[in-house]
């Protein structure tokens, strides 16, 4: 594989973007490789008293929710043969679908976000983050700190208490548990998304699409877990792609998490070590559009899933990857969530309270967000294949990398001398309600928004690894 870069900037520009174009979406547009002269394309509305945070946070999950909505109008405007619809952004319609993991409810449950010994503790030299949402994450932060299986978060505070936090996060990392300790901002800067070309292969040809459903006929290999690649292959479900979720049967997912995140895909259960479930992922490789990876860097290389691996088996395929730490220096190997990265790059010490406890995002909004931009990568990559761009794609983003780009690449306000609209906020506005094999599910409707938009998921989720793995 040939794997050369694209001439896009790889992050955020320098400088402010002229006229009355967003300066955020501007960025993360141009990062994806996408033309200016769509742009003007794009307004927003809505109440502007959402996601309040001392981080831009509502400007970033508007901006990454207009270019995956202005890459969709795109791609809609190539499959109908008509012009780019006109992309409209509601804020309030963003602000409920970058918590829709807390507006869920089954049959009138709500699902527990985070586990009991998953938060933010005091240590003898400042505070961690652990996270032990999953079973086998608890256990592992257990055995390293030396502590029994019935230990609550009374005993665990009184442990962490003694220790430096940094000893911790090693010994955690060590044992493969997941513990961060809480740091100041970052200075480095890392890139929004890093787009390149790995061959010239022609794609599969398509038929033309309506405009509310523009990925129809895209068939997409979804491994990834938890919520930020989920939410990007939920997405592209929505637009009409036919979205095959494949996990391990032996690292199963809470049902609870794939109720919110399963809509419009099909879920089976693969065991990539096995001869036969090879040979069937395989015959799905063949004809995929595009393969979306949410592990650690080099964690699939050994069933054959390395980029540069299937890009040679695949030409013309595009690859999306995405992790927590970024892809290179120290920590690009390490395991990491949503509140973990928080931690380790400053924004927990930029959110703390006036008692100096750390404090968190008012959405897990480097999961939501960059599951946007990788969708808006995926679909910029089909379109460019087909407008004389051919050959296949390799895309990386990271948590990280969105979080650089809100702690340093974001203006708090568009105008620090213009108030809020005061539009008043009710999520109710873009909540509804569907049937599925999990029970009655509430839940959030897609903040994505251009003329002609789907307004729903054609399926509700079904249960996690019981699809045929085959393609629709």
């Amino acid at each position: 594989m040939t794997n050369r870069p694209l001439p896009v900037p790889s992050g955020p520009a320098e400088g402010p973007t002229e006229g009355p174009v967003d300066v955020p979406t501007a960025d993360a547009w141009r990062a994806l490789g996408g033309p200016a002269a769509l742009l003007e394309r794009v307004s927003f509305h809505g109440p502007d008293a959402v996601l309040p945070s001392r981080l831009p946070v509502r400007r970033l999950a508007r901006a990454t929710v207009a270019a995956c909505s202005l890459a969709a109008a795109e791609l809609a405007a190539l499959r109908s043969g008509g012009p780019v619809p006109r992309v409209r952004i509601d804020q309030g319609a963003v602000a409920t679908a970058f918590v829709s993991e807390r507006h869920l409810r089954i049959d009138g449950r709500a699902p527990v976000s985070f586990a009991p010994l998953s938060g933010f503790w005091p240590t003898a030299d400042g505070w961690l983050r652990t996270h032990a949402n999953y079973p086998h994450h608890r256990d592992r932060l257990l055995t390293a700190l030396g502590l029994p299986d019935d230990t609550g978060p009374e005993r665990l505070a009184a442990v962490l208490r003694e220790l430096p936090a940094a000893a911790v996060q090693e010994r955690a990392y060590a044992a493969g548990a997941l513990a961060v300790a809480v740091a100041p901002v970052r200075d480095t800067l890392l890139p929004l998304v890093d787009v390149r070309a790995a061959d010239e292969a022609a794609p599969r040809p398509l038929d033309a699409a309506p405009a509310d459903r523009p990925a129809a006929g895209i068939r997409v290999l979804d491994l990834t877990r938890v919520i930020a690649g989920p939410v990007a292959t939920r997405t592209l479900a929505l637009l009409g792609a036919d979205v095959l979720r494949l996990d391990s049967p032996h690292l199963p997912e809470a049902d609870d998490a794939h109720a919110d995140t399963g809509f419009g895909k099909r879920s089976a259960r693969l065991d990539l070590a096995d001869g036969a479930d090879r040979a069937v992922f395989e015959e799905l490789l063949a004809t995929a559009d595009a393969v979306v990876t949410g592990y650690r860097p080099g964690a699939l290389d050994a069933y054959g899933l390395a980029p540069a691996t299937l890009l040679a088996r695949r030409p013309g395929l595009v690859v999306a990857e995405l992790n927590a730490w970024g892809w290179s220096g120290p920590w690009a190997g390490r395991r990491g969530f949503d509140s973990l990265v928080q931690a380790g790059v400053g924004i927990a010490a930029t959110e703390a309270g006036a008692d100096g406890r750390p404090g968190a995002l008012p959405a897990q909004a480097l999961d939501h967000g960059t599951g946007y931009l990788v969708a808006a990568g995926v679909l910029r990559a089909l379109t460019e294949q087909r407008t004389g761009r051919p050959g296949g794609r390799h895309l990386r983003y990271s948590l990280a990398g969105t979080a650089s780009w809100l702690l340093h690449g974001i203006a708090p306000t568009a105008d620090p001398h213009l108030p809020p609209n005061g539009e008043p906020y009710d999520p109710a506005r873009w909540l509804t309600e569907t049937d599925s094999p999990y029970g009655r599910l509430r839940h959030a409707l897609s903040p994505v928004g251009y003329e002609g938009a789907p307004a729903d998921w054609t399926r509700p989720p079904g249960r996690w690894g019981t699809d045929a793995p085959r393609w629709a």
